[in-house]
């Protein structure tokens, strides 16, 4: 039997397990795709909030700020992109200086520090390319970008390291009381466990009523995003957004880790799992991105995407004991990247309070660290590929992804079984041409490492196959 199961390994059913292998526990991390963060972690913002806009006294506003502090220390530990760029938030009135005022007011009351308000002359001559009609700008030099799969995947692989075990395309299907204990049934078998843990994202209502009595809606939100090429990523230097409302923070402009720029998001409301772009909504987040960055050259978009977020109406986070023994880490909405590394402190905490006995290990491994061949100089450069010659093999011509990093990534503790899963972790496929080159030699290197036939290698989730059909030889074709 297990000692805890936590349902959803997206960041943060991640940051759980990884705070949970800190103790001498067995601990079971379920996740339905063949990844993790394959969901809502891996397509939103990849901004870590410095906490002014939440509610001074709610669980969001004290798990945001002590998210913040926690994210940074960890990107530096677990060697996670991460990049303190400040944000602004930027008003084009006087109510929108009001609000201005109030989010000042409620990020000090939150503990936020650096705080303060810009006139439009003081925001502009920090980032140029703001428009002539921003009025004045609040202030956080503690708001970072980050690469939020990164993240997610730097607490899986930490927490398998020190003995967790994930369980991959493993699908929630009931959860019923078993003596002192639960029974989670999956597709792929029964788990016995003494504790639970809801992560489960934008299904963490229904895995809730699973064992308690129906008491939230997840109210999922799509959010359709611009990624532009790295011809626009010095565009801006900090993250931009509008003055929030009640449909929640607004479109941003915003640098990536990776040097590319960010636009977006909108927010529709949607299917659970509707990850689909529209016209509509990228014609909105285009022209509204413009009020506050005008120059912004859209000819140079390299992807669409959208991610759905977890909104449930309320104001906080919805983290709780629902039964004895399960606890609910739900609704999960914006800033909830920002505040996974806290909310998995606070699971560890609810968790003990439920009577799960904690037992510090001696030998927990906190470290880890990736080559990545582009950021070498080149002396070592040289010396690497000396020593291997997989280093000396460009993969991805645009992000200068070699060989022997895909080849790396597949021996780490969580190794890629799709295209997307390459992508992730090292990068190749992340430029300007979106893999049209690389994505090839990926197939032929997934295939011939895992001992898979070029057909059973997926874009991204199960299913999601490259090559379909067959030649009269029996290979697969395009």
């Amino acid at each position: 039997m297990a000692d805890v199961v936590i349902i959803g390994a997206g960041v943060v059913g991640a940051a759980a397990a990884m705070e949970l292998s800190k103790y001498k526990l067995d601990i079971v991390l379920l996740e339905r795709e063949n990844d993790v963060a394959v969901g809502t972690t891996k397509a939103n913002s990849a901004i870590l909030h410095a906490g002014y806009d939440p509610r001074p006294g709610t669980l969001m506003a004290r798990l945001n700020v002590r998210g913040a502090v926690l994210a940074k220390e960890y990107c530096a530990a677990l060697d996670v992109p991460y990049r303190q760029c400040g944000s602004m938030v930027l008003a084009f009135s006087e109510k929108e200086e009001d609000t201005l005022r109030e989010l000042l007011d409620r990020g000090v009351k939150n503990g936020v520090p650096g705080l303060e308000i810009l006139s439009g002359d003081e925001a502009r001559a920090r980032e140029p390319a703001l428009a002539d009609t921003v009025a004045a700008a609040l202030w956080a030099p503690t708001a970072a970008v980050v690469s939020p799969w990164e993240l997610c995947l730097a607490f899986a692989e930490t927490a398998v390291r020190n003995g967790a075990e994930l369980k991959l395309n493993t699908a929630v299907t009931g959860v019923e009381r078993a003596g002192d204990g639960w029974l989670v049934h999956t597709n792929r078998g029964d788990i016995g466990t003494r504790y639970v843990v809801n992560a489960a994202g934008v299904d963490s209502d229904a895995v809730h009523d699973m064992v308690a009595e129906h008491s939230f809606d997840i109210r999922p939100s799509r959010g359709e995003y611009y990624l532009l090429d790295k011809a626009e990523g010095t565009r801006v230097n900090t993250v931009v957004f509008q003055c929030p409302s009640e449909r929640g923070k607004g479109v941003l402009v915003s640098p990536t880790v990776h040097g590319n720029l960010i636009v977006g998001p909108n927010a529709e409301g949607s299917d659970k799992h509707d990850l689909a772009t529209t016209a509509g909504g990228l014609d909105f987040v285009r022209e509204t991105a413009r009020l506050s960055v005008p120059g912004v050259d859209f000819s140079k978009s390299i992807r669409n995407f959208a991610g759905v977020r977890a909104n449930t109406g309320r104001d906080d986070f919805i983290i709780g004991v629902a039964a004895p023994g399960f606890v609910d880490l739900a609704g999960i909405c914006s800033p909830g990247l920002t505040s996974a590394p806290a909310i998995g402190e606070y699971a560890v905490e609810l968790l003990a309070g439920e009577g799960l006995p904690l037992e510090k290990k001696d030998d927990f491994i906190f470290e880890r660290r990736r080559i990545r061949f582009k950021e070498l100089p080149e002396e070592e450069r040289r010396a690497l590929v000396e020593r291997d010659p997989a280093y000396g093999r460009i993969i991805c011509r645009c992000e200068t992804v070699t060989e022997g990093e895909i080849l790396a990534c597949l021996r780490t503790p969580i190794p890629p079984v799709s295209v997307d899963g390459v992508k992730r972790r090292v990068n190749a496929g992340m430029g300007r041409c979106q893999g049209g080159f690389c994505a090839p030699r990926v197939v032929e290197i997934l295939s011939r490492e895992l001992g898979v036939s070029p057909g059973e290698i997926v874009k991204d989730r199960a299913g999601m196959n490259i090559l379909v059909g067959e030649t009269k030889g029996g290979d697969a074709d395009v």
